[in-house]
């Protein structure tokens, strides 16, 4: 297996890819950038760059000896005249600002086509995790009932609208109503906004309704920004009294697949993968 490069930003997923790294003995590299990777990650050899040091990020990789990068974790869109870029960086970022005009999916690959550009093949973060993706059927114990996929059914096909649209990859939806729309703020917030509303627009942890549904983005490369979820998805999805949580087979990351079913069980949820249509 090729050295991997692992550009890592918040959350949960670097992590998970550099154990699972581990666990296969690939070889391994970090690029931990500054301002989003936790400090779990310098459990693994790398180095802290930021965002615009470019150049530095792909002397380092170079170095090391590293033929493949993956991109994982989420990096919030910066203030371009705040970013401090090195040469390379500074060639780099007109290019990178007029893609971001276009919308994060421009801006992905963007970045991505700097890196194809030295020689290096990218990898996604699902590719890497293999069978960490969502699954057809219930993840854990807990089944939706039909009103409950009929919620979910719902909220995946907003996600994938408001996907066309670059806009975000979730929607919770209950009862039939379109409760929120993720955007910029991420899944996390976006639920912490749904525990918000008022109780009889919503579910509650005595009596839970409506659904999450996850989807990427269909303009998007996947192998950079697929949908996560993990137990804390499951742990916010259940203070906004959600039913379940859900998206399409083969297109959902799931952190800790062991944590995350364990809570969904111990709440009450229900994580539920549906077909894909294969004549789409």
């Amino acid at each position: 297996m090729k050295k991997l490069g692992l550009i890592a930003g918040g959350g949960d997923l670097p992590a998970s890819v550099a154990a699972r790294c581990a666990e296969e003995g690939r070889a391994l590299y970090v690029i931990r950038l500054d301002g989003f990777a936790g400090p779990e990650m310098n459990a693994w050899p790398g180095a802290t760059f930021g965002m615009a040091q470019i150049g530095g990020i792909l002397k380092a990789l170079k170095a090391e000896g590293c033929e493949a990068v993956c991109l994982a974790g989420y990096v919030n869109r910066p203030d371009f005249k705040l970013l401090k870029p090195d040469l390379k960086g500074a060639s780099l970022l007109p290019g990178i600002i007029k893609a971001a005009t276009q919308g994060d999916d421009a801006l992905l690959r963007k970045i991505l086509s700097v890196f194809e550009a030295e020689g290096m093949s990218v990898e996604g973060a699902d590719d890497i995790l293999g069978s960490s993706l969502l699954e057809c059927g219930a993840l854990g114990a807990v089944l939706p009932t039909e009103e409950a996929l009929s919620d979910l059914k719902k909220s995946i096909y907003i996600a994938e609208k408001s996907g066309e649209l670059d806009i975000g990859q979730g929607a919770v939806v209950c009862e039939g109503l379109v409760l929120a729309v993720e955007a910029q703020e991420g899944t996390d917030n976006m639920l912490i906004r749904v525990a918000s509303l008022p109780a009889d627009l919503r579910g509650t942890l005595s009596r839970p309704r409506g659904t999450l549904g996850k989807a990427p983005k269909p303009i998007q490369d996947l192998r950079v920004d697929m949908p996560v979820i993990g137990p804390r998805t499951v742990e916010l999805a259940a203070q906004a009294g959600l039913a379940g949580i859900g998206g399409y087979e083969g297109r959902l990351i799931i952190i800790d697949r062991a944590a995350t079913r364990a809570t969904a069980d111990r709440l009450g949820l229900f994580v539920w993968g549906l077909a894909q249509d294969k004549s789409a």
